[in-house]
C-alpha cells in the first residue's frame, strides 16, 4: 500500500459537531490502521479559543467516547493534532494560519507544502473561506498541491449552486475542488459498480429490454430529532434526493466506463444526469408526492408530527418525504420508468435498490408466476438478493417464488473503510472518483429546481403518519402503472431494523 503524501489537513469548524463525530474519528482510525501519511498534522480551526493542548484532551475525551480506542496509539495520534484560533470571517486571522502552517512543515521537515481544506462550518462560508484562504496564498500550488473539501448542501438552488461554484472558481481550480457526498463513500454504493461492470452475465438485461422498471429507496425511521431549524430550510428533496439518491440513480444506470479513474467514471454520471427528462407541469401534478409526517403511535412510543419538533413552524410546509416517477432520455433507458422515494420517520432505515426484470413473454405457469427482480440493499444489512422462480414440491407445475442472499459482510476478511475515512484517505491521494464534478452539481440542481418552484404550491403537500411508508398518494404513483412499491423488510413489529 503506498501512502499518501506528507501533509497538512487543515479543518475549519473545528469544533463543531461534524468534526467530533466524523472527521476524527475517521483520522484516528486511517491513522491506527498506518494509512496516513509517514508525517502529517492536523491543524483545527474556528472562533473558539484553545491552546493545542485543551484541543487535543478535548478531542481525546470525544474520542474514547465514541470509539474503542488504545491509549498508546490515541496518545500518538493527538501529538499531530493542533489547533489555530481562526475568524473565518476576519481576512487579517489567515496571516496567523499561514504563518502556523508554515511552521508546522518546517518542524515536521515537510519538503513540499502539501495543504488539505476541510470546510466542516455552515454553507454560507463555502466561499468566503476560500476567498480568505487565497488571499494569502494558500491556493497557491508552486510548493505543493492545495486541496478543497465542501461538504454539502453545495447551494440551496440551481442559481445559488451557480454562484457559489463562480465564487470558489474565483480561486480554486476544479482539479482542487473535492465535493463530498459520504453516500458515495459507502463501501456498498461503489459495490454497484463492481457488481454491474465485473459480471458479464448481467449487462446482456441492464437495458429497456429486458428491465420493467427501477426502485430506489431511501428511507429514514428517525425524525429530524435536534436538526428542526436546519432542516425546515432544506426538505427532504435537497436533503436526500438532490444529491444522495440522485448519485445512485446514476451509478444504477451509467454505461461501462472506460476506465476506472476519476474522468472516466465521472463523465458517465454526467451523461446520466444530463439524460434525465425534465418534469413537466403534468409530471409535477401526477409523477411527484411531497409527503410531512404526523404524530402517531408507533411500536408503543407516541412520536410528533413534524410540525411539533423542535426549531420548527407551527405552519411548516417543508417536505419530509418525496416519491418521484421519472424518466432517463437516453438509448439504454428509453422508456423504463425509475421510482424514487426517500422520506423520514418511515417504518425503517434503509437505502437500497430494486431491479425489477420484464415477465416472461408467455405465462405457460399463469398468470401469478413469480417475479424476477434484483435487490441491492446499500444499508444497514449490506447485500444482494435474487428472486426467481423455481417448481414449488409436490404435484403439478407451480413456480413458486425463491430468492438467494448474499451479505456483503461475508467478504470482508478485513474491517472496511467507513465513508469518511475511505474519501478522506481519496481526497489525501488526489483520487476524484467518488467526489461530484461542477457538472454534476449543475445537472442535478437543473432537474430539481422545478420541484422546488412546485413545492411552494399550497396543494402539493400530504400528510402522513410516523410508522408508515408515506402518503397513500405515494402508492398510488406505482398503482396507476399495476405496479407496487416493495416492502423491504422481513419483520418490523419489535425493531426498526432491516433484514434483507
Amino acid at each position: 500500500m503506498v501512502l499518501p503524501e506528507n501533509s497538512s489537513i487543515v479543518i475549519f469548524g473545528a469544533s463543531g459537531d461534524l468534526t467530533y463525530r466524523k472527521l476524527i474519528p475517521a483520522l484516528y482510525h486511517l491513522y491506527a490502521n498506518q494509512q496516513l501519511p509517514e508525517s502529517f498534522v492536523v491543524v483545527g480551526a474556528s472562533r473558539t479559543e484553545y491552546s493545542d493542548d485543551a484541543y487535543r484532551e478535548k478531542l481525546a475525551h470525544s474520542l474514547r467516547e465514541l470509539e474503542q480506542t488504545e491509549p498508546d496509539t490515541l496518545a500518538a495520534f493527538m501529538q499531530h493534532v493542533h489547533y489555530q484560533t481562526v475568524n473565518t470571517a476576519d481576512q487579517a486571522d489567515y496571516a496567523n494560519l499561514a504563518q502556523r502552517l508554515e511552521a508546522l512543515a518546517v518542524e515536521r521537515g515537510f519538503t513540499q507544502r502539501n495543504t488539505l481544506f476541510y470546510l466542516a462550518t455552515p454553507p454560507s462560508l463555502y466561499g468566503v473561506i476560500p476567498a480568505n484562504l487565497a488571499a494569502h496564498g494558500l491556493n497557491n500550488e508552486d510548493n505543493g498541491w492545495k486541496r478543497l473539501i465542501v461538504e454539502k448542501p453545495f447551494g440551496y438552488d440551481l442559481a445559488s449552486a451557480r454562484a457559489l461554484d463562480k465564487e470558489i472558481h474565483q480561486h480554486f481550480q476544479e482539479h482542487q475542488i473535492y465535493r463530498i457526498d459520504h453516500y458515495l463513500g459507502k463501501e456498498t454504493v461503489q459495490n454497484l459498480l463492481v457488481f454491474r461492470f465485473s459480471n458479464a452475465m448481467f449487462e446482456p438485461l441492464w437495458n429497456r429490454n429486458f428491465i420493467d422498471y427501477v426502485e430506489i429507496t431511501g428511507a429514514e425511521f428517525l425524525g429530524v430529532e435536534e436538526r428542526g431549524g436546519y432542516y425546515d430550510g432544506s426538505g427532504a428533496v435537497r436533503d436526500m434526493f438532490q444529491n444522495h439518491l440522485l448519485q445512485v440513480l446514476a451509478m444504477v444506470a451509467m454505461e461501462p466506463p472506460a476506465q476506472i479513474n476519476a474522468d472516466s467514471m465521472r463523465d458517465e454520471v454526467v451523461k446520466v444526469l444530463q439524460s434525465l427528462e425534465p418534469l413537466s407541469d403534468d409530471d409535477l401534478r401526477h409523477h411527484l408526492v411531497l409527503g410531512q409526517y404526523t404524530a402517531s403511535k408507533v411500536r408503543g412510543d407516541l412520536l410528533p408530527g413534524y410540525r411539533e419538533e423542535p426549531g420548527v413552524a407551527d405552519d411548516s410546509r417543508t417536505e419530509t418525504y418525496v416519491g418521484l416517477k421519472m424518466f432517463i432520455n437516453n438509448w439504454r433507458w428509453n422508456g423504463v420508468p425509475f421510482y424514487v422515494r426517500t422520506g423520514k420517520r418511515l417504518p425503517t432505515r434503509v437505502t437500497e435498490v430494486v431491479i425489477h426484470f420484464k415477465q416472461t413473454p408467455h405465462p405457460v405457469f399463469g398468470k401469478n408466476a413469480p417475479e424476477n427482480r434484483l435487490v441491492i440493499r446499500i444499508q444497514p444489512d449490506e447485500g444482494i438478493q435474487m428472486s426467481f422462480g423455481l417448481k414449488e414440491p409436490g404435484a403439478g407445475f407451480n413456480a413458486k417464488e425463491a430468492t438467494m442472499n448474499f451479505h456483503y459482510a461475508s467478504l470482508a476478511e478485513t474491517q472496511m473503510l467507513t465513508a469518511y475515512e475511505r474519501l478522506l484517505l481519496d481526497a489525501l491521494n488526489g483520487d476524484a472518483t467518488l467526489f461530484a464534478r461542477t457538472d454534476a452539481v449543475e445537472a442535478c440542481w437543473q432537474f430539481v429546481q422545478p420541484i422546488l418552484d412546485y413545492k411552494q404550491d399550497p396543494q402539493a403537500l400530504f400528510g402522513y403518519a410516523c410508522g408508515t411508508w408515506g402518503p397513500q398518494e405515494s402508492d398510488e404513483l406505482l398503482a396507476v402503472d399495476k405496479r407496487a412499491w416493495r416492502f423491504p423488510c422481513k419483520n418490523l413489529a419489535d425493531t426498526e431494523y432491516c433484514e434483507l
